[in-house]
């Protein structure tokens, strides 16, 4: 049994998928409440699997400092991510879809081995990665006007949307993630630039702290799960028609279109 509040919420943010954005949770959820906030998440995900969704992996958000201090919070924070949000490399996402879209690059990696450890290190996921790729996540609050706190993004499955991952993925041996250089472009223009560092120090960190923290809830990390670590810059606002695409250097590129296919 859950609490009837978290019932509530979770409903809610559910309906704003189709009904449109909602007010804040205030009535239901403390602003830092993250317990409660992901007692809501949890009821969601419960939901969407039982509806034919399947869990394809995690993405860690909150992963910047400044982000952190900016919603009063500490740690970082994350979000499922179901088969049905990726949109494929070069391909199309239809803007109906979405209520205030944004895009964000990253890096993201592909599991080869379990992480079931919930003191896992950074080199115990290194080791265990299969490929590394560039990602866009495409964020998406079904809050009005993006005013979260950190139980409302939590809550709302870490204001998850889609994601597009590289069709190419690297190795993680020689690789630079803590330098790699982000450029993401947006109609040819540059819109956002960054360093892998922007992710929690390293990406490797954040996959760290997704991998303990999933584990001490009793759902660790496995082999083929794909994590997005973090965004790199600063996010950007969709409209539609928009062409995006997020290089990272040394590692790879990705890209889709804002537009119906």
């Amino acid at each position: 049994m859950t609490d009837p509040r978290y019932d509530h919420a979770a409903a809610i943010l559910r309906d704003a998928y189709s009904g449109g954005a909602v007010a804040p949770l205030r009535a239901w959820l403390e602003p830092t409440d993250a317990a409660a906030a992901y007692a809501v998440q949890a009821v969601n995900t419960r939901f969407w699997e039982a509806q034919g969704r399947r869990i394809v992996g995690r993405k860690a958000g909150l992963t910047a400092k400044a982000v952190q201090k900016q919603l009063g919070v500490d740690q970082p924070d994350f979000g499922v991510l179901f088969d049905d949000m990726r949109v494929a490399d070069g391909g199309h996402l239809d803007p109906a879809r979405c209520i205030q879209a944004k895009a964000e690059a990253e890096i993201a990696f592909v599991l080869g081995a379990d992480l079931p450890s919930a003191v896992s290190t950074p080199a115990e996921v290194a080791a265990a990665i299969a490929t590394v790729h560039a990602a866009i996540e495409i964020v998406d609050s079904r809050i009005a006007d993006w005013k979260i706190t950190f139980a409302d993004t939590v809550a709302d499955n870490g204001s998850s949307a889609f994601f597009v991952l590289a069709d190419q993925g690297l190795p993680l041996a020689g690789l630079d993630l803590e330098g790699a250089a982000m450029s993401m472009t947006v109609n040819g223009t540059v819109s956002s630039t960054g360093i892998g560092a922007a992710a929690l120090g390293n990406p490797l960190n954040a996959a760290a702290w997704l991998a303990r923290t999933l584990a001490e809830a009793g759902e660790p990390l496995k082999a083929g799960d794909i994590l997005l670590a973090g965004a790199l810059g600063p996010m950007v606002t969709l409209n539609a028609g928009d062409h995006v695409c997020a290089e990272v250097a040394g590692i790879g590129a990705c890209s889709f279109t804002f537009a119906g296919a």
